[in-house]
């Protein structure tokens, strides 16, 4: 959502008003745009009006480091003329979850995998209530990309990892879901099922990414999408284009 709040207003609209519709939200509250408090307060007064009804997961953005330099400390200081929201907000990303499944199939994140990761259920051994470190498994989870190689590679991010195909088929496999489900890169469709050179799929339909606010940063003219997934057909989970 990145602090564009006309934005998450035009995509309520679009999935359907709470508490009739779910949510799940991969992140990256902050930043960039111009109402990021606003954004995340009225995400946080939902959650606690539908508390079953919307969930949070982690992005890298919802970080102390980062927050300071692309935009949402500066705005709450403007705004508030001091930095008290600023702290009070960043100690609730501390608490968010960093990854989670819908009916044990599809497997959300808001990055990517990490080599130290077999199983989801190790995910669940981490301190999450910290800043997110530069490296390590956490770090991961947040930062790392799909790409079309095979195996491991450092990220030109600087933080993170770069997987290819075989690594989503294996991940899947080893913990039988259909599709990992992803945020994190800005795509201008606001989808995008990655495909190799060849402009064939790399994954088979096993990885997708989800990018959710339109013309992003208010000049990268990008659509932006919600995946709408039907609890009586997971496997074809369908997609809302937010114009």
């Amino acid at each position: 959502i990145h602090g564009q709040f006309n934005d998450l207003l035009e995509l309520f609209k679009l999935g359907g008003d709470l508490p009739n519709t779910n949510y799940l939200f991969l992140g990256d509250f902050v930043d960039r745009g111009c109402c990021s408090v606003e954004t995340f307060i009225l995400l946080l007064a939902l959650k606690n009006r539908y508390p079953d009804r919307i969930t949070f997961l982690r992005g890298n953005h919802e970080s102390r480091q980062i927050t300071q330099v692309y935009g949402f400390y500066d705005e709450c200081l403007r705004k508030y003329g001091n930095i008290e929201v600023w702290r009070q907000c960043t100690d609730v990303f501390d608490y968010l979850a960093l990854a989670c499944t819908i009916e044990s199939k599809i497997f959300c994140v808001h990055g990517g995998l990490s080599p130290t990761i077999t199983h989801i259920d190790d995910i669940m051994q981490l301190e999450r209530q910290q800043e997110i470190p530069h490296e390590g498994v956490m770090s991961d989870l947040m930062w790392s990309d799909p790409a079309d190689i095979t195996g491991w590679a450092p990220s030109p991010r600087g933080a993170g990892f770069v997987f290819g195909g075989d690594i989503v088929q294996r991940f899947n496999h080893e913990n039988n879901i259909d599709l990992i489900c992803r945020s994190h890169q800005l795509v201008q469709a606001g989808y995008q099922q990655i495909c190799n050179k060849n402009n064939r799929t790399m994954f088979d339909d096993k990885l997708v990414t989800i990018w959710s606010a339109p013309n992003y940063c208010y000049r990268c003219g990008n659509m932006a999408a919600i995946l709408a997934v039907s609890y009586t057909h997971l496997t074809l989970p369908t997609i809302l284009l937010v114009q």
